[in-house]
């Protein structure tokens, strides 16, 4: 092994040194926040050299994702599976007693055609709801349509009575500009149309339906 020289005190930089140094370093690690990170990570670009980098746009496709994949979630939560019912348990045989018969219920009968025509205009960023009342099996055809700008869209039904949260999706799709089809209820209930406006300008949605249900409404 060979022993190291130890350098002398005129070879070490000087407390001035050091500190110039560091003020470097200082001001650089401030000049790549300001100018890369800022505007890639947060779309914040004070100095402009970011969005002349491409960095800006980087940044506030990131912001943009985020945004809707919270909206989504927090207006589209996931399917719950509904609860099963434990099978009922047999109990002992025990001695007949005659009893009156007991009408069975009778089925309401399906409410007659309806057919309705809607209009609704969103802002930027904002959102809309139109449901229908629908009786289980009742069958609704329906057709939308946008002013030419593209929404994202779900069509869902939500029982009156079941679990929290829990939610049937009839079809959804993301910056369409019209949709039509048909689709049948799989439960006593609200169906309807959710919509969203992502685009920086207003759009305008009409939606016609004709079917069996009760009544259509605004909720949103």
């Amino acid at each position: 092994m060979f022993n190291s020289k130890l350098p002398t005190l005129n070879e070490l930089p000087t407390s001035r040194q050091l500190l110039r140094s560091s003020v470097i370093a200082l001001a650089v690690a401030a000049a790549l926040l300001v100018t890369v990170v800022m505007p890639a990570e947060y779309a914040i670009d004070p100095t402009g050299v970011g969005r002349v980098l491409g960095l800006t746009q980087m940044g506030e496709i990131k912001k943009t994702l985020t945004a809707e994949a919270a909206a989504d979630a927090a207006v589209q939560p996931a399917a719950v599976p509904v609860a099963r019912s434990p099978a009922p348990v047999q109990a002992a045989p025990q001695e007949q007693v005659a009893t009156a018969p007991v009408a069975e219920p009778v089925a309401e009968p399906l409410p007659g055609l309806k057919a309705d025509e809607m209009t609704v205009t969103l802002k930027p960023g904002e959102a809309t709801e139109i449901k229908l009342e629908m009786l289980n099996k009742a069958t609704v055809h329906y057709e939308w349509i946008t002013d030419g700008v593209p929404v994202n869209h779900d069509t869902h039904g939500e029982p009156y009575i079941g679990p929290k949260g829990y939610y049937h999706s009839y079809s959804k799709a993301k910056q369409i500009k019209a949709d039509k089809g048909a689709f049948t209820a799989i439960f006593d209930g609200t169906h309807g149309w959710f919509w969203r406006n992502r685009s920086n300008s207003d759009v305008t949605i009409t939606l016609k339906t004709k079917g069996e249900y009760l009544s259509i409404k605004r909720v949103i």
